[in-house]
């Protein structure tokens, strides 16, 4: 192991954690730990197929996509229906870009991983103030009856 490895583990860990503080502040179940720990793993396993592939991109991308799997895979147990409607959608899509980050660390690609971080970020604060006023609005029409023909 070189420093360069621990630099990238190390980033992946304040990129996890800078958006996984954001959920657990909104309570959200997949929150600091969860998000931190989807970033190092997927920036180890980068960093592992990296080691492991030297000189054959074709296993490279196969390990790539195993992990993107896998988190597909947890980003699914996240999701959960009733009869309100589907909850966890976000929650599953930021374990998603989390996982991202984390391989873009792994891979050293380190600005691509902090912008992904910000816009997260930005995204999960900034559009989820503006979910509320669109929610109110959304829920005063629908309780509103329309007939069949104007849907």
């Amino acid at each position: 192991m070189v420093w360069s490895d621990v630099l990238r583990v190390v980033l992946a860990v304040v990129f996890g954690a800078a958006i996984g503080l954001e959920r657990e502040l909104r309570g959200k179940a997949a929150g600091l730990r969860t998000n931190v720990l989807i970033c190092i793993g997927a920036a180890i396993f980068t960093l592992i197929s990296r080691q492991m592939t030297a000189g054959s991109a074709d296993s490279l991308t196969r390990i790539a996509a195993g992990v993107v799997t896998g988190v597909g895979f947890l980003g699914a147990g996240a999701i959960i229906q009733d009869r309100g409607g589907v909850h966890g959608m976000t929650t599953a899509a930021t374990i998603w870009v989390v996982a991202s980050i984390g391989m873009a660390c792994g891979a050293g690609i380190y600005l691509l991983a902090a912008v992904g971080t910000f816009i997260a970020i930005i995204t999960l604060i900034g559009l989820g103030e503006l979910e509320k006023p669109l929610s109110r609005y959304r829920k005063k029409y629908k309780s509103k009856e329309l007939p069949d023909d104007q849907d």
